[in-house]
């Protein structure tokens, strides 16, 4: 442990130095890297002295324990013992978790993908409910959403759902507390339009796209084909009277990504852009990790929306996250942005597979 702990010091004494280089100082790119590892770095050091810290106390309380013949001195020596042994215990796992490989993806921000799946009306409906969900989440966690593009449905004259909805959500931990979301979630209610109070069941698809560096994807300018367009509002109404709606198809692929939310036809061309580039990154990335299937079938989820990972019953207010068996009733508060009973048991679910499958141990 000295000489792993040796390691870390020395390598958080050269990010030190490379703060102070004013070469780093004025290179924007290269300032935000070193200073994310610094801080990585620095909490893995203070972690791993903290841990000593307290060993050596622990060892000075067993030694007053075997040494001392007062009665009252032995009683504080083994409260200090059954106190510091769960305490260190735990430090170790805090530990384990800082020395595990980072996620290539935390600190990124993402795309959040919500489609209507099956069950008409009250799939976009509820596709608008989760879009809400994630909003209100969002704000209470510091984090910013903003809308690239979406596809508007009416539901009665006043209820309002998406066909699809796209949105860059911003912030250091957007990816991290969001990332399990990706996969099919299913709705159990009765709709506004049912008459004779009959469950129906419908679905939603959502899908969590880190955005990638500008260096990560290089799309050639050949391979696109750009229309633009008058917008179009719900019911075939005009948005504006100028083409400011952007499509952008990326011939090779096929993919094809559309905004119309913003009045000017640059800003949609820029929206678009990101999401065709977010799209083609997940799909090399997809292809990537093809052969590495085994090893995603072991964690949380594979990210795949296919996969049913969520139902929200509203008769009985229960919400059942099926890839952890974790069933809560409280689907009104989860529904209403409080997402964090749901996220947190699914990010320690997932950070207990990686301590199992990294075997690391103190």
């Amino acid at each position: 442990m000295d000489d792993q702990l040796a390691i870390f010091e020395q390598r958080l004494e050269a990010l030190n130095t490379q703060l102070m280089d004013p070469s780093v100082a004025s290179d924007g790119k290269k300032l935000r890297e070193v200073s994310k590892e610094h801080a990585r770095v620095s909490e893995i050091v203070e972690a791993w002295r903290g841990v000593f810290e307290l060993q050596e106390e622990l060892e000075g309380s067993k030694e007053l324990l075997a040494e001392e013949d007062d009665a009252e001195m032995k009683a504080l020596a083994r409260a200090d013992i059954d106190r510091l042994e769960p305490l260190i215990e735990q430090r170790r796992k805090d530990l384990q978790l800082l020395l595990l490989p980072q996620d290539p993806y935390e600190g990124r921000p993402i795309l959040l993908e919500i489609r209507a799946g099956t069950g008409g009306d009250e799939a976009a409906l509820f596709a608008g409910d989760l879009f809400r969900m994630y909003t209100r989440f969002a704000e209470a966690e510091g984090l910013k959403i903003d809308v690239m593009s979406s596809s508007v449905v009416t539901v009665g004259g006043s209820a309002q759902g998406f066909k699809e909805i796209i949105a860059s959500v911003l912030g250091d931990n957007a990816y991290k507390l969001l990332r399990f979301e990706s996969g099919t979630h299913r709705v159990q209610r009765v709709p506004a339009t049912e008459s004779q109070g009959r469950i129906h069941t419908s679905a939603a698809t959502v899908a969590i796209m880190p955005e990638p560096e500008e260096v990560e994807i290089n799309i050639d300018a050949k391979d696109l084909r750009i229309d633009v367009m008058r917008a179009g509002g719900p019911g075939g109404q005009s948005v504006n009277t100028t083409d400011s709606a952007v499509r952008i198809v990326h011939i090779p692929t096929g993919i094809t990504v559309q905004c119309q939310d913003e009045k000017s036809q640059h800003k949609n061309k820029d929206k678009a852009m990101r999401v065709l580039k977010t799209r083609l990154y997940e799909k090399e990335e997809a292809e990537r990790h093809a052969k590495e299937a085994a090893e995603r079938k072991s964690q949380v989820g594979s990210g795949d929306r296919s996969e049913r990972i969520r139902t929200y019953n509203y008769p009985q207010n229960r919400i059942t996250d099926h890839r952890i068996n974790l069933t809560l009733y409280s689907l009104d508060k989860v529904v209403g942005g409080d997402l964090r009973p749901v996220v947190e048991p699914l990010m320690a679910h997932h950070q207990a597979e990686l301590l199992e499958a990294s075997g690391a141990t103190f």
